[in-house]
This record gives structure tokens, C-alpha cells and sequence, in this order.
């Protein structure tokens, strides 16, 4: 799967903590209000960010065991959540850290376990795997919470003719073939709505889109590269006129001018 600079996600965490879906969250209180010690698993963990947003959250004593399959992430991750930390009634959290390849949890790896939770992940899968980890939440009977799944809907301000060939070729990227797996990307949380929903648990969304204006010109910049990049790299007759529009909507930003809004979504799953 693809592998992340801990730069570029420690960049995003504070955008990521502000987009993040608040309403989903007391459901999941309410569905882990009488467990003596709350069981949290974060694939795909990154640097740990999401844990550091949502245990705060949390009431009661926590334990989270964060996956990641990329060995550095973790360091950076156990090193970054080693100091104490609280839930939001006081409550202890404890961290740990475990390598593996997220794909392959089965029921019987998440026995025990209250709350499956995740960041920016969901795209990264394909059907099949997103089926299969469905089948292995609902069957171990935790509730599910995926966060800032890629939507595809970007809108930047001032508009350009150009974003739409942009966006479009982006997407299509997102939904590339590599390594022989067929990438969800914007359709990610369609799909896992309704392997959820077919398998009998509760399902709920909602919008969380980065909201980036002047005060966020760095990750706005970077986020900026990468979309006009990937888009070029799946349609290279695009590069000439790519080239120009990212100096352009660079000088925007770095002089203040450009606003971003990219949309992502949230999915909360409680079982029946």
C-alpha cells in the first residue's frame, strides 16, 4: 500500500482534526459507555494522529494498538504517543504498537476488541479487502469508525477551467490498478455503506472536508502538488498545461489568494 512521509502527515493533523466528523462521536460513546476498558485498533495508524484526536474523546480507561505495516511510522507513532495521556473523564490510555498488513484482519485477530478506527484509509482498499474487514468487524460485534475517506468533490477558489480536467484525471488515479489490486478511491465509502448495511449493522455518514485558506498555505501548497501530480501521472497529455496551472495556483497561494475545499467523508458502523 502506499507509503507516507511522516512530514506530510504530521503537516495535515491539524487540518484532519478540524475536518473530522464531531457528530459521529456520541454515538460511539453511547456504544462504548459500559465497557470497563475500551479496546481501540487504528489501521493504518500513520503517525498516531487520530489517536491523539479521538481518545481525548473517549471516556474510560483506553487501550489502543496501533497497525501500521510501515515500520518508521510506528516509531514515529509510539514515540509521539509514549507521553501520558488522558481520556476525557481522566482515564488512563495506554498505547501499543503491532506491524502487520491491515488486509488481512480476520474476527478472530479483533476478538475483544470495542471500537476498529481509521484515517485516510479507506481509498487505499480494494472491494475485496474492504469486504473482508467488514465481515471481520461485524462478526467480532466492535463498532467501526473510518475517517476522512476521500470523496473526490474539490472546489478551489478563485475557480478555474482547469480544476475539472484536473479533479476528473485525480480520481481516475484514485481509482488506479497497481500491484494488481483496483483501488476504491472516491467510491470507498459507497461501497463500505453498503457492505455494512447488507451485513446487517448500522451504518451513518458524514461530510468532513478540509477547509484550507491563507493560514494553511503550507499543507495547501503540498496538497496542491500531489493533486496536480497524480493527475498528470494518469493523463501525461496533461503536463504541459499541469505544469503552468500548479506555478500559478502556487503563486496564489503563497501570496494568500487561493481557498481549498476538499471534501471528505466519515463512516460510523454499530452492529445491530
Amino acid at each position: 500500500m502506499t507509503k507516507y512521509a511522516p512530514s506530510w502527515l504530521q503537516l495535515r493533523e491539524d487540518a484532519d482534526a478540524a475536518a473530522r466528523a464531531a457528530e459521529l462521536i456520541e454515538p460511539v460513546r453511547s456504544f462504548l459507555n459500559e465497557q470497563d476498558e475500551v479496546v481501540v485498533r487504528d489501521l493504518g495508524c500513520g503517525t498516531g494522529s487520530l489517536g491523539r484526536w479521538l481518545a481525548r474523546r473517549l471516556p474510560g480507561r483506553q487501550r489502543w494498538i496501533l497497525h501500521d505495516r510501515d515500520p518508521d511510522l510506528l516509531t514515529h507513532a509510539q514515540a509521539r504517543t509514549s507521553r501520558p495521556d488522558h481520556a476525557l473523564d481522566g482515564s488512563e490510555v495506554t498505547v501499543v504498537t503491532e506491524q502487520r498488513d491491515i488486509t488481512e484482519l480476520r474476527a478472530e485477530d479483533l476478538a475483544g476488541t470495542s471500537l476498529v478506527a481509521a484515517s485516510a484509509l479507506l481509498d487505499l482498499l480494494t472491494a475485496e479487502e474492504m469486504s473482508r474487514l467488514a465481515e471481520a468487524c461485524v462478526e467480532a460485534r466492535c463498532a467501526v469508525l473510518f475517517t476522512l475517506s476521500v470523496s473526490g468533490r474539490v472546489v478551489l477558489s478563485p475557480k478555474d477551467r482547469f480544476d475539472v480536467e484536473i479533479s476528473d484525471a485525480f480520481n481516475a488515479h484514485q481509482r488506479r490498478v497497481t500491484g494488481g489490486r483496483w483501488l476504491l478511491g472516491p467510491d470507498a465509502v459507497d461501497v463500505a455503506f453498503g457492505v455494512f448495511e447488507r451485513l446487517g449493522a448500522t451504518a451513518r455518514r458524514a461530510p468532513s472536508p478540509w477547509r484550507l485558506g491563507a493560514d494553511q498555505a503550507a499543507l495547501t501548497a503540498e496538497w496542491l502538488t500531489g493533486w496536480v501530480g497524480a493527475a498528470c501521472e494518469q493523463r501525461p497529455e496533461l503536463a504541459a498545461d499541469g505544469d503552468s496551472y500548479l506555478r500559478w495556483r502556487l503563486a496564489q497561494c503563497a501570496a494568500g489568494e487561493l481557498n481549498a475545499v476538499i471534501q471528505h467523508e466519515d463512516l460510523l458502523v454499530v452492529p445491530a
